[in-house]
């Protein structure tokens, strides 16, 4: 009785001894991640000179710039005052329009190639450890580079115009849903795989039948928000003459026509805005309304 006694305590012992192993282990981790993390803080903070007097200082020009964008009342009525502050609606809507098709093609030919390259760069579904290298390796070259970046060197070869902006738009986009979709076929339910190898289906059976059906509610969403964020995008890289609204906002933001850039922000907003309505509720209705809750 006395040795298993004995034994019993010898357990708890080694069990505490172990527990606190581990604490003290885990307190190091912690106070060594929370010392990077100080000393990143404090860098990024002096590296971007964020600093209160600078903020103080600059936020009563902010408010200015603001204030000379807002439009100003003529004493004409509020449809008047609206008229005059949308002087060139038609022909802004239109450019609006070619951004919202950039993003759109862009987004349907990125979501197209990343998929066939998704599941070369999954682990789970690819044995060569070569080819899911190189499928992810060339993931990330298409996301790391900014798409302004893109447009720039499209524009370069191609010429000023929305052709610029879709490439460069597209070759972000298949890097970046590419990653996602990896990261989804990583996280399916193995069973049906294993089912389908069992029987003697090949890797393209697997894929088609035992991974798309999981799979692709997730890669639906994902492009669908992928689409909200190209939108952005679209607008942003007009700048650099890739099309859109982008290039004439930034006409007005180079001649301080100021009217006019609170005009086209706004459009921009609203169109962002309903965009991201819809995208929503068809995100809702593919991934169901219960796993939201």
């Amino acid at each position: 009785m006395t040795s298993m006694t004995d034994g019993a305590d010898e357990a708890v012992s080694r069990f505490n001894a172990t527990r606190r192993a581990a604490e003290r282990v885990r307190r190091r981790q912690t106070l060594l991640f929370g010392g990077l993390f100080a000393l990143a803080f404090a860098a990024s903070v002096h590296v971007g000179e964020v600093r209160p007097d600078r903020l103080v200082e600059g936020i009563g020009g902010l408010f200015n710039y603001i204030d000379r964008t807002l439009p100003k009342a003529t004493g004409d009525g509020l449809i008047a005052d609206a008229r005059e502050w949308y002087w060139g609606l038609g022909r802004w809507l239109l450019m609006l329009f070619d951004t919202v098709v950039i993003a759109f093609l862009a987004t349907t030919i990125g979501a197209a190639i990343g998929f066939a390259l998704c599941f070369a760069a999954s682990r789970n579904l690819v044995q060569s450890g070569l080819i899911v290298f190189t499928s992810r390796r060339l993931l990330e070259i298409a996301r790391a580079v900014p798409e302004l970046v893109y447009a720039l060197i499209f524009v370069f070869a191609f010429g000023i115009g929305p052709l610029a902006g879709v490439l460069a738009i597209a070759i972000h986009t298949i890097g970046a849903l590419g990653k996602l979709f990896s990261e989804v076929n990583e996280n399916i339910d193995t069973k049906p795989i294993e089912g389908i190898r069992a029987v003697g289906g090949n890797w393209f059976q697997v894929v088609r039948y035992g991974v798309v059906p999981q799979v692709l509610p997730n890669f639906v969403s994902y492009s669908l928000l992928r689409f909200e964020i190209n939108v952005r995008s679209a607008a942003i890289i007009g700048f650099v003459g890739a099309g859109g609204i982008g290039q004439e906002l930034y006409l007005v933001i180079r001649q301080f026509i100021y009217a006019d850039i609170s005009a086209l922000v706004i459009l921009i907003v609203l169109t962002v805005s309903a965009i991201d309505l819809v995208c929503e509720r068809l995100r809702h209705r593919l991934i169901g309304q219960e796993s939201l809750r």
